[in-house]
């Protein structure tokens, strides 16, 4: 993973990628595949590659709530033309996981079967379940298209360190007073010979687009799945990302700059104080736990105009592919690796590992599922003794619950791409914000017009 893909994933999870399709089936977004609770013969899983403690522990659990299953395993990752190309051939596993960003791309397209009848087999409520905006991530045209799994929030890590010296406090990092925030940002930028040493605040602007965008109250797709790039309200998230960058020698030479940094590694930013600040989300709390003694961290909300925290959701799911052999048994292990019974079991693993490593930090797991979450951090994440990781992990449990969908499109991976072609040309000063956002909606268009054509909707 590159130093700045940092994009919103955990560390318990493979990072997947999904391509938008074209020349598929057309759609069936009826929700009238039928599902019973009679799980037998052989089930085939594809994309569980790399499963760690964690993962391990969840499909030990699923299996043994399946024992008349066999559970075939296909453990290289997901890749999209492999998909399309099963899907043709008519050989397809019964369950794939995938980046729940592109469920809606999938389901417009006729490739993944409605749930809504597998939950409802099994009694188990979406809406009970999941935090409101992890549910509406693999949600579109009212129906439910995934079991979806863990969702790290972002939030603003601290560098105490940094702050400190340039005289700046954690209330200083307040996105709600894009003003005080500029003050704070430049008091720590320090630069040699015209070039970056340190980075008041790194936006990750690349990494986190819907969150400044949607932060500052914008939309990025609207309840129908059409892109709304050209929103006016999207402009005001874009203009703080441009001051931002501006107030610390521009966009081009700080991408320059945190493309260097040793994002995983003993000469991290936090450690080699290249950062006052970086918005990252949960799971780098993770990276940063070995280098416990090394740092000096804590962490804040990104809030919006009205002050309160927000953040947006993301992560994984599992899917089931419209013409899987055996739906009943894919609808019931799927279910099971997500339940409680599993979370815990997960969550056992994690603390087992921790335990025989000196020095570590439980800081818990985000599941996508406030109940688990609950229970997570109430048994097993307790003071680590360092006041400001234990602040950091707090911030991200705070946070979690004020989540917001991005939304779901049938154009997604194309309204994701425009969004990053008008940020790289309002950033680097080509466009306005304004007439960089109303080029990425003609073309996130054009994308989303030929998606629904080719879905027969």
């Amino acid at each position: 993973m590159s130093a700045r893909t940092r994009v919103v994933a955990a560390v318990s999870v493979p990072l997947l990628a999904a391509g938008l399709l074209a020349g598929c089936s057309s759609a069936s977004t009826g929700g009238s595949d039928s599902f019973s609770t009679n799980a037998s013969g052989t089930l085939k899983a594809w994309a569980f590659d790399n499963a760690d403690d964690v993962g391990k522990a969840r499909l030990s659990y699923a299996k043994s709530r399946l024992k008349g299953v066999d559970i075939q395993l296909d453990q290289t990752t997901f890749d999209a033309q492999k998909f399309t190309t099963r899907v043709a051939s008519g050989n397809v596993p019964d369950v794939v996981q995938m980046d729940a960003q592109f469920v809606a791309t999938y389901a417009a397209q006729g490739l993944i079967a409605p749930l809504d009848k597998c939950y409802a087999a099994h009694h188990v409520s979406p809406s009970g379940t999941f935090y409101p905006s992890v549910k509406d991530d693999v949600t579109y045209k009212g129906h439910i298209w995934a079991v979806p799994q863990f969702y790290q929030p972002p939030a603003i890590i601290l560098n105490t360190r940094v702050m400190q010296k340039a005289g700046v406090t954690p209330e200083d990092i307040d996105t709600a007073q894009p003003d005080r925030l500029i003050a704070a940002i430049k008091k720590m930028y320090v630069e040699r010979g015209g070039k970056p040493v340190t980075l008041g605040l790194d936006p990750v602007a690349s990494g986190q687009p819907g969150l400044w965008i949607l932060g500052y109250g914008g939309q990025l797709i609207d309840g129908s799945g059409k892109p709304t790039l050209d929103d006016p309200k999207n402009v005001t998230g874009l203009q703080v990302l441009k001051r931002i960058y501006d107030a610390q020698g521009g966009y081009a030479a700080d991408k320059s700059f945190t493309d260097t940094f040793d994002t995983f590694g003993k000469k991290n930013q936090f450690v080699t104080d290249q950062v006052g600040a970086q918005v990252d989300n949960q799971w780098y709390v993770n990276v940063l736990t070995p280098y416990i003694k090394q740092v000096q961290i804590s962490a804040v909300p990104f809030r919006g105009p009205d002050g309160k925290p927000f953040t947006v959701s993301s992560g994984s799911a599992f899917v089931i592919p419209a013409g899987a052999k055996n739906k009943d048994a894919a609808c019931a292990w799927a279910l099971d690796l997500d339940g409680m019974g599993a979370w815990k079991a997960a969550a056992a693993a994690r603390a087992k590992t921790l335990k025989a490593t000196p020095g570590s930090v439980n800081t818990g797991l985000f599941t996508g599922e406030p109940a688990a979450d609950k229970y997570i951090r109430r048994t097993y994440v307790v003071p680590s003794g360092n006041a400001g990781f234990d602040k950091t992990i707090d911030t991200f449990y705070d946070v979690v619950a004020s989540g917001k969908s991005i939304g779901t499109s049938p154009a997604g991976q194309q309204i994701q791409t425009e969004l990053q072609n008008a940020l790289q040309s309002a950033l680097l000063g080509s466009k306005s914000p304004a007439a960089a956002l109303k080029d990425a909606q003609s073309a996130a268009m054009t994308a989303y017009r030929q998606a629904v054509k080719d879905s027969g909707k």
